[in-house]
């Protein structure tokens, strides 16, 4: 049996034991407890998004436009640097040094975009590491890697970056997918395909802001391949004839600051090529630009933002208006030099009288006169509204819908308080503008036989083994003109490259097309020169801005995209 003395001891031990327990608990949970929660929060979670491999961008016939290229890139990890006694302004010197960069363009490209900050900027997140050199070689890469004491926070790794086999070619059409400056063309209008599914890392963060270590990661999906109906090589062709046709106009002293060239599927409204002067180089992409280099390039597509009066490539909308307001198709009508409207004369082109003739031969001849009448006479009859009517019905005055971010939608204005703005209307003059694209649509329909078609350049999504996810077909209506009112038309402009305003350009020339030329007078500018034209297969739209007669300037650059086509 214990002594009581021996169990006292016991017992003041143990009350000993359970005093210091309770005294430290109490410590740590009120004394020192803030400072454990303050830790708590200080240590986070972060959730770093992982890229895909974007999917690639082909032809009609699978060549790559734009594919991915691996390549090693130098990254830095924007924590790490903050972290350095200097905020890591060595480090960047140093790495500027090797890159053989300017300081200024590597420190640009590690800020972290938001507020006033201006490109290059970084708007991922701070966690994960900064591409500043898209593309370095080897030996730079090596020399990175070998000397990280000189390079604290600074790796080289191997990531994806978009390449364009084909160069400038399409490049308004194929876009761009750019940190910090957006998207545009089929980059930006498919980019929910494209871009696949991010994965994502989970990262302990410290309070410092330095990763401790990486908790859970998910893989990320690949995108999937856009087809479109694009035809490389006809494209390439079209870009050709398009600067050679504006360099052709410069050498007879003409300005021609700009241009575009359409070509469609005539029977199914898919885009077979888009071409857009001036251009630019899409490498340019590749490791970011500054701000000032964004703006300065020609971004804008041509095809579809460029907007000009149509000239007498709109007649055709005003033949199919004089129709549906009773005028004889057949009838014969005088083509003077001058046309009095009020108390106004409207010149034929160069003031030719061309004689008596039907409005096929006035299609062919391109007479300016025969059209001015019959505005006049509708106008007086105020009957004039059917110009306008007709000419929306062929979808001018609206965006054609196509499967591109943003295009012009053009203008189709009243025809006005005087018979004089309704003489400039039917010869598409004044105040009217058509994108290059509204035109090849509308030409389209006549070739078909009054389809109008919302056109499309991405044919099919599929994912990277072929399966086909969806086909892309382009939608369509049809155009309010009789069915015998578009033949007529069809049949008058199969004469112009032959014996009309195109024959010049088109002589030699096998391959039977219909066309149609305009040159559109702007004032205190040179004339824009147009061409539009089809056979049962295509459509050919060239327009160059300030370039002078339709004849002399875009009808031999469509003729060399026919010549294109018929290889």
């Amino acid at each position: 049996m214990p002594r009581p003395g021996r169990l006292l001891v016991l017992h003041v031990v143990i009350g000993a034991m359970l005093v210091t327990l309770l005294g430290r608990l109490w410590y740590l949970q009120v004394a020192d407890g803030p400072a454990y929660v303050r830790a708590a929060a200080e240590t986070r979670v972060r959730t770093v998004a992982i890229a895909p491999v974007r999917g690639r961008i082909l032809d009609a016939t699978g060549l790559p436009l734009v594919a991915n290229r691996t390549v090693p890139v130098v990254a830095v990890d924007y924590m790490a640097l903050t972290h350095q006694a200097d905020g890591g302004r060595s480090v960047l010197a140093r790495l500027a040094e090797v890159l053989r960069e300017p300081y200024e363009r590597v420190a640009e490209r590690v800020r972290l975009c938001g507020g006033e900050v201006r490109r290059p900027c970084w708007p991922g997140s701070p966690y994960q590491p900064i591409p500043v050199e898209g593309e370095v070689d080897v030996p730079t890469a090596l020399q990175i890697t070998e000397r990280q004491e000189e390079f604290p926070g600074v790796s080289t790794e191997l990531q994806p970056i978009r390449t364009y086999p084909l160069g400038p070619a399409a490049v308004h059409t194929l876009g761009y997918v750019q940190a910090g400056s957006g998207q545009d063309g089929l980059e930006a209008g498919y980019d929910r395909e494209l871009a696949g599914t991010p994965g994502r890392r989970d990262v302990v963060v410290r309070s410092t802001g330095e990763v401790a270590h990486v908790l859970r990661e998910i893989p990320p999906v690949p995108g999937a391949d856009l087809v479109t109906s694009l035809d490389a090589r006809i494209q390439q062709v079209s870009e050709r004839a398009l600067a050679d046709a504006i360099a052709g106009a410069r050498r007879r002293g003409l300005p021609a600051d700009s241009g575009a060239a359409v070509v469609l599927e005539a029977a199914t409204g898919r885009v077979t090529a888009l071409a857009a002067n001036p251009s630019y180089d899409p490498e340019v992409w590749t490791g970011g630009v500054s701000q000032r280099e964004f703006e300065a390039l020609p971004l804008a597509s041509r095809a579809v933002l460029g907007q000009w009066p149509p000239g007498s490539t709109w007649k055709v909308a005003s033949v199919a208006a004089a129709a549906k307001a009773g005028y004889d198709l057949s009838a014969s009508y005088d083509c003077p030099g001058y046309y009095r409207v009020g108390n106004r004369s409207f010149r034929n082109f160069g003031g030719f009288a061309l004689g008596r003739m039907d409005l096929r031969e006035a299609l062919v001849q391109s007479c300016d006169t025969i059209f001015y009448r019959i505005a006049d006479e509708l106008w007086a009859g105020r009957r004039d509204g059917v110009l306008g009517e007709v000419a929306k019905g062929f979808g001018f005055g609206a965006r054609t819908g196509v499967d591109l971010p943003s295009e012009a939608k053009g203008a189709v204005p009243g025809t006005g308080d005087l018979p004089g703005h309704a003489a400039n209307f039917a010869i598409g003059q004044g105040d009217v503008l058509v994108t290059p694209l509204q035109l090849a649509r509308a030409y389209a329909a006549i070739a078909n036989g009054g389809t109008l078609f919302s056109p499309r350049v991405a044919k099919a999504v599929v994912r990277p083994g072929g399966e086909v996810i969806r086909t892309i077909t382009p939608p369509s209506e049809r155009v309010p003109v009789p069915p015998d009112v578009l033949a007529f038309i069809r049949d008058a402009l199969t004469d112009v490259p032959r014996t009309g305003t195109a024959a010049t350009a088109f002589t030699g020339f096998t391959h039977s097309i219909a066309g149609k030329t305009g040159t559109a007078e702007v004032s205190g500018r040179a004339d824009t020169s147009w061409f539009a034209s089809f056979d049962q297969r295509h459509v050919v739209v060239v327009v160059v801005s300030q370039g002078g007669t339709g004849a002399e300037t875009a009808a031999p650059a469509a003729r060399a995209i026919w010549e294109g086509i018929s290889l």
